[in-house]
């Protein structure tokens, strides 16, 4: 779960995050919408005991239909909760990792309910998807949401690791630009930007729960591995000064499995070189490096006939693979990538699955055409459950949030009394 048009973590397009293990997730519903709980969950329970064989279905399905005819809802077992995970990874339309779904770790903590305490485990959730820079997928799950109410838990940032975009006086941005809402949002709850702002200043968490107001927590910078970028053939390029940091862990995205929804599953995977490359160093809306480092090829910008643009995101993408990999840092590149999604392809028919897949976003951006998966355009495009899906963000672009998750249930919890 990495993310990008090729995917591996989740998080909206404009963020730049497209990893080989993430992809951002479709909008809109689900197949079945959040109306039929006991459909969804039937189809659910039914799936998990064909496929793993287990015996106990029928008297499963009839604990979970009375607890939803009490609740609303119902409790996923362990053993339910780590397949829907999993299973939601596999038909992640727009991922191009899943080859790898099986071995997706998933730390259950649900009873993890307190802003300190969600704080204390997305830490742990860098530690143990950093592994030491063999980047490994984890998903952490905390609270469902309440049937009718809303997430018991939120984190405003769409990635646990994201550089500020500090607006200077004359309208530019130092930083990413993408994260000036959050940064916003954060000032406005407290927060200090540091004495002299930098370009790779670390955002800090915005977590809020059903019973506490929104809070800042500062990410623990010991925890986030970053990589300096140079190239092996340019020694001025290490003069750019650019880095990014090792682990993309999206945070703004709900897991749906069977009828139940997770809001708070901050989950990754590991970088796809040109989410980094094209996307978070290239986009004109992100860090912009593309007529910076065609300057420092001496290229010819003043014509888009000389595809300048194409030669210098070639340069960064180079950049990015080599730098990663001297760093001993997991990443990966598009062709790669292209012929594991091939290997996956062949799994899922095999086992007599449908191929889900969004095909505008299973290919990466860097040498497209010569990728195994854009010649495979016959995917199944309807979207199943489990899976995972975009949230929308907390706050406006002024960083204004129009109702807390506290004043949601507080209204909700008023309407019982």
């Amino acid at each position: 779960m990495g993310s990008a048009r090729a995917g591996g973590a989740v998080a909206d397009h404009d963020a730049g995050s497209r990893c080989p293990v993430t992809a951002v997730p479709p909008p809109g519903e689900p197949v079945h919408s959040g109306g039929d709980v006991v459909a969804e969950a039937t189809e659910f329970l039914e799936s998990l005991h064909a496929e793993r064989q287990l015996p106990g279905l029928a008297a499963r399905l009839a604990e979970v239909r009375e607890e939803i005819s009490l609740t609303g809802s119902y409790r996923h077992t362990r053993e339910e909760l780590v397949y829907g995970a999993r299973v939601a990874w596999r038909q992640s339309a727009r991922c191009v990792g899943r080859v790898r779904w099986a071995g997706l770790r998933v730390r259950d903590r649900r009873h993890v309910t307190t802003a300190a305490g969600i704080a204390g485990e997305l830490s742990a959730h860098l530690a143990a998807g950093d592994n030491g820079g063999r980047i490994q997928s984890v998903i952490t799950v905390f609270a469902p949401d309440r049937p009718g109410v809303g997430p018991r838990a939120r984190i405003w940032n769409d990635q646990l690791v994201r550089y500020c975009g500090h607006l200077r006086d004359d309208g530019g941005v130092l930083g990413d630009p993408g994260q000036v809402g959050m940064v916003r949002a954060a000032r406005r709850l407290g927060w200090r930007p540091p004495p002299v702002p930098g370009r790779f200043d670390l955002l800090p968490w915005v977590i809020e729960t059903a019973h506490e107001s929104p809070s800042v927590w500062q990410v623990p910078r010991e925890l986030v591995r970053e990589v300096a970028l140079s190239h092996p053939d340019h020694p001025w390029f290490a003069d750019l000064m650019l880095r990014w940091h090792a682990l993309p862990v999206i945070s703004n995205m709900r897991l749906r499995i069977g009828g139940v929804d997770y809001s708070c599953a901050p989950f990754n995977g590991h970088y796809l070189g040109d989410e980094i490359g094209t996307r978070n160093m290239g986009d004109r809306e992100r860090y912009d490096q593309l007529p910076v480092v065609a300057a420092g090829l001496g290229l010819d910008t003043s014509r888009e006939d000389t595809l300048w643009r194409e030669h210098a995101a070639l340069v960064l993408n180079q950049a990015v693979l080599h730098s990663f990999r001297e760093a001993g840092v997991r990443v990966s590149d598009p062709h790669t990538e292209s012929e594991l999604f091939m290997k996956f392809c062949a799994q899922e028919e095999r086992a007599g699955r449908p191929v889900h897949g969004d095909w505008s976003w299973l290919n990466g951006s860097v040498g497209w055409a010569a990728l195994h998966a854009v010649h495979h355009r016959y995917y199944d495009t309807r979207v199943p459950n489990p899976n995972l899906w975009q949230t929308d963000r907390a706050y406006d672009p002024d960083g204004v949030v129009e109702m807390t998750l506290r004043e949601r249930h507080d209204v909700a919890r008023a309407q019982e009394d």
